[in-house]
């Protein structure tokens, strides 16, 4: 059984098929010459049910009405798969392939990471037919992680935080992570990131959004650490027209969707960010090394107390930490009535990876604070989870 099928003759359109799936989409690709089954629909036929595919890419290498020719074949016998086929896109073309039941046109010479994401959207659609043709067939996919980063107080380099988590998870599962940023006012997830996005929450939260999960992923920005990110409005004024109930269903789309999604949130304890409380999974507090920013977060955290929404798995980390500040990690805790599980120094190339807009960890700089970083990122490694759940270590200060 193969998830992918490649009917062409092209090797070097089929290695950088092979290239693409090997970026993080899970499944196999098997090939097969179009001289096996131009002429003869019942070999081409007898094929898909021996592989049972998700996804046929009609490769270069076929003449474009044998191609279109086999799409039809195929929309009429496996009405479920999505077809995909490599050509140059005309208008003319298009519309004939819309006619044949083609999913995707895509240029032979389109890069890798585009080929990707065209495969996964593929599939996406589908797990969708699939479910509404067989609606007990298909097993629910496992629920995937949705970590709040949280500060009560600003300035704590929170979206470091989060933005660096999501590249570090994006190596764990490319193309299987999307950071959001809640901050809809002034959320600096974009520039963090070095994005100029054309889509933000405000289209997330549309009816064509919120009715279809394919149409919101759409509106999801690719990066080029394998991840994805929902950036924040572009102007502060449209936050107002975005609710708290909108947010859960973004949240809750997404989650069915990927592994890990990162929720940057605004500071303080707005109606967005309680929303987003109740549907994490784990919740990343963190604070700066001072004593205004530790007592704001010890207020918030007894303010969420009270209101029964702090996430049952939590992990603090101590942002600038430095020995020289006057306040120890035992101060720290004392006061948060709780562990530091990560602390991250105080570093000129963290400050400057920040300002680039290219996250520390994807450059991979030699530096105590991407060690540390990484450190979080693993605390979220499934092979590492249930062991860090029942040890803690007390964070070091240099």
């Amino acid at each position: 059984m193969s998830r992918f099928l490649l009917i062409d003759s092209n090797a070097s359109f089929e290695q950088k098929l092979r290239l693409a799936l090997a970026g993080g989409l899970p499944g196999e690709m098997a090939t097969i010459s179009p001289d096996s089954v131009i002429g003869e629909a019942h070999e081409l036929l007898s094929l898909i049910m021996g592989n049972r595919p998700e996804v046929i890419v009609l490769g270069p290498g076929l003449a474009t009405e044998d191609a279109l020719r086999l799409a039809t074949v195929m929309d009429v016998q496996f009405p479920g798969l999505s077809v995909v086929l490599v050509a140059e896109a005309t208008p003319e073309l298009v519309l004939q392939a819309m006619r044949a039941g083609v999913r995707d046109v895509i240029s032979p010479l389109a890069d890798i990471p585009s080929i990707r994401i065209l495969l996964e959207r593929a599939s996406q659609v589908f797990a969708s037919k699939y479910l509404k043709m067989f609606p007990g067939a298909t097993p629910s996919s496992e629920q995937g992680l949705v970590i709040g980063v949280f500060s009560p107080k600003g300035g704590v380099g929170k979206t470091t935080v989060a933005t660096n988590l999501a590249v570090g998870l994006g190596k764990l599962a490319p193309m299987n992570v999307v950071v959001v940023d809640l901050d809809l006012q002034f959320g600096d997830v974009a520039s963090a990131l070095y994005l100029d996005p054309e889509h933000t929450m405000t289209d997330a939260v549309s009816n064509s959004a919120s009715q279809d999960s394919m149409v919101l992923k759409a509106f999801l920005t690719v990066h080029p650490a394998n991840i994805y990110a929902l950036c924040a409005p572009l102007e502060p004024v449209m936050a107002d027209l975005i609710s708290a109930d909108q947010v859960t269903h973004v949240l809750q789309q997404l989650t069915a969707q990927f592994k890990y999604v990162v929720v940057d949130t605004g500071p303080g304890l707005n109606e967005h960010t309680l929303a987003a409380l109740e549907q994490c999974t784990d919740a990343v507090w963190v604070a700066g090394m001072d004593v205004s920013s530790v007592r704001s977060l010890r207020t918030g955290l007894d303010a969420l107390r009270q209101l029964d929404l702090i996430p049952e798995t939590r992990h603090v980390v101590l942002n600038f930490a430095d020995a020289k500040s006057g306040l120890s990690v035992q101060d720290i805790e004392a006061s948060l009535a709780a562990p530091i599980d990560v602390a991250i120094p105080r570093s000129k190339a963290l400050s400057y990876s920040t300002n680039r807009g290219i996250p520390i960890l994807q450059d991979e700089v030699k530096d105590p604070a991407t060690k540390n970083l990484k450190a979080l990122v693993q605390r979220f490694d499934p092979q590492l989870r249930e062991k860090r759940r029942k040890l803690h270590r007390r964070a070091v200060v240099q």
